[in-house]
């Protein structure tokens, strides 16, 4: 029998091309896993759309003329994404209260060219705002990884990788502002990739920060984030192809690249760093002074993030309705109120300034760091506590951040679990623009260092 909830999405694309799976019946069988789920992973179900997308896949496929890999192949939505007819909450309570949409997303439609079967419109953090997942109007997803208490999934596409981590879809749509990709990716074990800015179409999106949305596929390997990555540019073919390890040339900061994190994070990068130069890459441990710089800007002129949120929607946070809002939300956003046009100029500047060296100094390697500093967390306390909540939002994201500053694109893996069976990850990164280079490196790096008994 196959294992249809942990096929990843290429490997459920051949099999209804050699007719052993059929896209209906795989729909069929993730809305019932979903409906019977109790995790609040899914805000919105698309069942309606879902069915007939299936239908016409399995008449495409009966017919011979399927439209690519994905066909009939289910996906889920972080719910910042436009579909026509369905009203886009960003997880919040008062967008909730809106109009249905008139039209699908670009990426959306894109997808849908390429016969993907929207499923649902997927949990999140509160205007995708937060590094740890909690909702408090549409209820916190939780980690599939821990059956005997409620830890955190990560944010903001908390829903995005639950989804695909507890096997109610092979992939999901996130976005990455701060982390929001790569975080969940990392504490559910499965691969995210953030795109470069700019290389993915984000009308008909909600946005957060307009310089730093990013949009990004979330999955089980490397390859079905090639595919999907193609597939929301609207590309028939996907241009990464393998990239021999010889070829690859890793920089790992600090004294060992894991200094900060806890050490089942470091012994499992360690044993990626091993396994990776047994196959070939080379490893290069430096100090690199351009990260604290990072730490020095952000501290003393303040975060892009916060900054262009409160731009963004000041009319609500500093309106009565503010109230209805997640109150951790709001005092985030609210950093960004006062910050002067003269900071954020400077901001900007220093951040250009900091992204060219860094790209210089990288030389053509990419950037390895850890995912997350330490493994899922339970969600009672930072719930509980404003003050664990916001150490425990910093912490999620360190590392995270590194790729939104330096306007890099990344590519979450996992290396493991620790003896309680939570996931760790690491971060590959590259400089923006670079996305094709660091998916086709992705891919060998993947091979490299996963375990062999995990179902792909």
């Amino acid at each position: 029998m196959i294992p249809i909830e942990k096929l990843s999405a290429a490997a459920m694309g051949r099999h209804f091309s050699s007719g052993t799976l059929d896209p209906v019946e795989v729909t069929e069988f993730f809305l019932t896993r979903i409906a019977e789920d109790s995790n609040p992973i899914f805000i919105t179900l698309t069942a309606e759309r879902a069915r007939m997308e299936a239908a016409a896949s399995r008449k495409r496929y009966r017919e011979g003329c399927a439209l690519g890999p994905i066909d009939g192949v289910p996906v889920a939505w972080k719910d910042i994404v436009d579909f026509a007819g369905i009203t886009t909450t960003a997880g919040s309570s008062i967008l909730a209260q809106r109009g249905p949409c008139r039209n699908d997303a670009p990426i959306v439609a894109n997808l849908a060219a390429a016969g993907a079967v929207a499923i649902g419109k997927t949990n999140l953090s509160e205007f995708a705002f937060t590094g740890l997942g909690l909702n408090p109007h549409f209820g916190s997803p939780y980690n599939p990884h821990d059956r005997t208490s409620r830890r955190i999934v990560g944010g903001s596409s908390s829903g995005s990788a639950a989804a695909v981590a507890a096997g109610l879809a092979p992939c999901a749509i996130g976005s990455d502002t701060g982390g929001s990709i790569r975080g969940p990716s990392a504490f559910c074990g499965i691969v995210g990739y953030k795109s470069s800015e700019g290389r993915i179409d984000k009308r008909g999106v909600f946005p957060l920060s307009r310089t730093l949305d990013t949009i990004g596929p979330m999955a089980r390997t490397v390859e079905d984030c090639v595919l999907l990555d193609a597939a929301l540019r609207g590309q028939i073919t996907a241009e990464a192809r393998r990239r021999p390890l010889g070829e690859l040339v890793l920089v790992v900061p600090g004294r060992n690249g894991i200094d900060d994190a806890d050490p089942i994070v470091a012994v499992n990068m360690a044993a990626a760093l091993h396994r990776l130069e047994a196959a070939g890459g080379r490893i290069v441990h430096r100090e690199l002074t351009l990260l604290k710089e990072m730490r020095d800007v952000t501290s003393g002129l303040g975060a892009l993030i916060t900054i262009e949120a409160y731009a963004e929607h000041a009319g609500l946070f500093e309106s009565e309705r503010s109230k209805e809002m997640d109150p951790n939300v709001v005092s985030r956003a609210m950093l960004g109120r006062d910050v002067r046009s003269r900071e954020l100029i400077l901001l900007q500047r220093e951040r250009a300034r900091l992204s060219a060296e860094l790209n210089n100094e990288l030389d053509g390697a990419l950037l390895m760091v850890p995912g997350t500093p330490m493994t899922a967390p339970r969600m009672e306390p930072i719930e509980d506590d404003d003050e664990i909540f916001r150490t425990a939002n910093l912490r999620a994201i360190y590392f995270s951040v590194i790729g939104n500053f330096f306007a890099m694109c990344g590519l979450s893996l996992p290396t493991g679990t620790d003896a309680a069976g939570l996931p760790t990850g690491i971060q590959l990164l590259a400089p923006g623009g670079h996305d094709d280079r660091l998916l086709s490196f992705g891919l060998e790096v993947e091979r490299a260092i996963r375990s062999h008994d995990e179902p792909v």
